[in-house]
């Protein structure tokens, strides 16, 4: 039976956070959720994700910073930035610490969700 891919969920919105956990899990991946940053952060280094999907603005420790602190510690892992708010300044400080996506928080998330399992589909066949 092959390990099912651990993605790590972190949004301070908690219907949207059960939005996408069921979806993922519909779509056959483990879950685990953290509520801010520094829950993510924990997270991240307890249970080893093959994948994240990081809210851009929370308390505590907002998604940029917890972008940075990754990055230092893994700089391949796909971590996709969700906002609701399209400002320019922090699309381009999370494209220079190399986010692998964003998603909007009002488009279609369907959608957005078939696109990113694709993308973490491909970066799991190279991690092997």
């Amino acid at each position: 039976m092959e390990k099912k891919t651990k993605i790590l969920v972190v949004d301070d919105e908690v219907d949207l956070l059960e939005i996408l956990t069921k979806r993922l899990q519909a779509n056959n991946y483990e879950v685990i959720t953290a509520r801010d940053g520094a829950d993510a952060l924990e997270k991240f280094s307890k249970e080893k994700p093959d994948a994240i999907l990081l809210d851009i603005m929370m308390p505590r420790i907002d998604g940029i910073d917890v972008l940075r602190r990754i990055r230092k510690e893994n700089a391949n892992i796909p971590i996709f930035m969700i906002t609701a708010f399209s400002n320019e300044e922090r699309f381009k400080l999370a494209n220079t610490l190399n986010a692998s996506g964003f998603i909007m928080k009002t488009d279609d998330l369907q959608a957005q969700i078939k696109n990113i399992t694709a993308a973490i589909s491909i970066a799991a066949k190279y991690k092997k």
